[in-house]
């Protein structure tokens, strides 16, 4: 299925964490030019990048999501490579593996949490706003898109990480006001998120790796399963596609194997060898 992709600009941040090397993967094979930015395994994704076949049609860029100036730099070194963005996607973000309440979080924690997985979405999406108000619409018609990287954390909570649900939860508002505001310097720009629950990525692999966790997870999905940082990045780019999601302007697409607020299965129902499998999964 055609998905419009190729040869479009793509600009994804946190392109070294295991959901923004999908991402780049992705976007990659379907033709389009991504703009990879990352910090703190910066050369781990330069040297990535450097091995793969789509190599001449990446640019990886070093910058520090939450200052604004250098994303705009950021931003601007992509336009002067390839001469505007078309998609964007928000995907920075950090966890602190340490269970600990709110009245527990140090200031530092709290604050650095908020400051990269919220107001890092803040700065990357007025950064590309601010260069789409520049360049304008597409001449074929094809609208930009922004898409965020969410967390089902912000929707239901999360105990013991309250700093990152609130991180999360923030991004439910600027999707929606986005939408309308992206629509008036692009009229066929869409924004939306994607909400990722428990996945398999370098961050959540600690976590995963203790069986009881794994059953308290799994317990609340419909899907007795773990996502991979695939089936994220496949999420991503249906939502980014100005052909297959058009019409898709300020949703939240959960990506979370049908996960509620409670609890849908016995422990005994949990098979941890089976989950463990299927995180494996192609």
């Amino acid at each position: 299925m055609e998905s419009g992709l190729k040869d479009k600009v793509v600009f994804i941040t946190g392109a070294s964490g295991g959901i923004g090397r999908e991402l780049a993967r992705a976007f990659a094979a379907e033709g389009a030019r991504v703009a990879l930015q990352g910090q703190r395994k910066f050369d781990e994704l330069e040297a990535l990048v450097a091995k793969q076949s789509w190599a001449e049609r990446a640019l990886c860029l070093r910058a520090d999501v939450t200052k604004p100036a250098e994303l705009t730099q950021a931003i601007a070194r992509t336009r002067e490579q390839w001469g505007r963005v078309d998609v964007c996607v928000a995907n920075a973000g950090i966890w602190p593996p340490e269970f600990k309440l709110l009245h527990e979080i140090s200031e530092v924690r709290l604050r650095e949490v908020v400051d990269i997985n919220l107001l890092g979405a803040v700065w990357t999406a007025r950064a590309f706003m601010t260069a789409l108000a520049e360049d304008g619409p597409r001449k074929d018609g094809d609208g930009a898109s922004m898409v965020f990287t969410g967390s089902t954390a912000g929707q239901f909570g999360e105990a013991g990480h309250a700093d990152y649900a609130l991180s999360k939860a923030g991004l439910q508002g600027l999707v929606q006001t986005l939408k309308t505001e992206i629509a008036k310097l692009d009229p066929y720009a869409r924004v939306n998120m994607v909400e990722p629950g428990w996945t398999a990525t370098e961050m959540a692999r600690p976590a995963l790796r203790d069986p009881d966790a794994v059953t308290k997870v799994v317990r609340s999905m419909s899907l007795r399963q773990i996502a991979t940082a695939k089936d994220i990045a496949r999420t991503v780019l249906f939502l980014a596609s100005p052909k297959l999601a058009r019409h898709i302007s300020g949703q939240t697409l959960s990506v979370s194997g049908g996960m509620e607020g409670r609890i849908l299965w016995g422990e005994k129902e949990i098979n941890f060898e089976e989950v463990t499998r299927r995180m494996q999964a192609k």
